[in-house]
């Protein structure tokens, strides 16, 4: 049986095996299984080298471990070198490679709901593992980009890995900035949450956006699709702004991570969708 992980801490929210498991079944991979698994950072060695001996095919990693795989790795391919942050696993030769599929899934969810994010002002919320993912998405083409975290050295150390990827793509350094937790710049034209506030029922991220009221091309858009729709997302849509969770950038990343695993490109349609609702 070829076994497939995704592992965190906390990793009860994930709803990866529904999805991988579905397309498993439906491409007829029927000597494939894929589950979810609570680790401990000192359980990230053995899980690369599962990985490295075959017992285990693939993995995808949430939350906290995407950066601090990296250095258990061999190789980091694309997304992942330019984000340092790793999502996915998977064994090539006797090397095990490391993906990040968030950038292009966050990006092809923005798409497929036809929102453009060219030349916008971006306010991030929060400087995890999977922010610096979503820095790079925007970070081509936004306009402005504004980051805020309760601990501001991290923001800060989040705004200097960016200011070094504007060095590579030759753009000017000021296009980011920093703002203390708490603060807010200029009205902006899309506010993502990136942090975990909202996995648990009734969490807050206390943050006032009274100027957002009745702005309905403000989009608010949080990276966590279960619960479908957290507090940011209920304060937003009574707001009137428009208001998008993580599902479809949650399909898109799966899919591009199932098709690094078994070169098959899995459909995204409406029976997979209904799936998470």
């Amino acid at each position: 049986m070829k076994k497939y992980l995704v592992i965190g801490n906390p990793i009860d929210h994930s709803l990866s095996p529904l999805i991988h498991n579905h397309w498993m079944e439906k491409y007829e991979l029927t000597d494939s299984v894929y589950e979810k698994k609570k680790i401990k950072k000192k359980d990230l060695k053995e899980i690369v080298e599962q990985v490295r001996s075959g017992k285990i095919k693939g993995v995808n990693i949430t939350v906290p471990f995407k950066k601090e795989i990296i250095d258990l790795l061999d190789n980091v391919k694309g997304d992942a070198l330019l984000t340092q942050s790793v999502n996915t696993l998977h064994k090539a030769k006797n090397e095990v490679h490391g993906y990040n599929t968030d950038t292009e899934g966050f990006k092809k969810s923005l798409e497929d709901k036809s929102i453009n994010y060219e030349n916008k002002n971006i306010f991030i919320l929060g400087a995890g593992g999977v922010t610096s993912s979503i820095l790079k998405a925007f970070i081509e083409t936004a306009k402005k980009i504004y980051i805020t975290n309760r601990t501001k050295k991290k923001a800060e150390e989040l705004k200097k890995h960016g200011d070094t990827l504007l060095t590579t793509l030759k753009r000017e350094k000021e296009i980011i900035e920093t703002i203390d937790w708490g603060k807010k710049p200029k009205v902006c034209d899309i506010i993502v949450n990136t942090t975990s506030v909202g996995l648990i029922k009734d969490q807050n991220l206390d943050l006032d956006f009274k100027d957002y009221e009745n702005n309905k091309n403000a989009l608010f858009y949080d990276l966590i699709y279960n619960p479908e729709e957290t507090n940011f997302l209920k304060e937003a849509k009574l707001r009137g702004n428009k208001t998008m969770n993580g599902k479809i950038m949650f399909l898109r990343q799966a899919q591009i991570a199932f098709k690094i695993w078994t070169n098959i490109s899995p459909e995204i349609d409406d029976e997979v969708i209904r799936l998470l609702d």
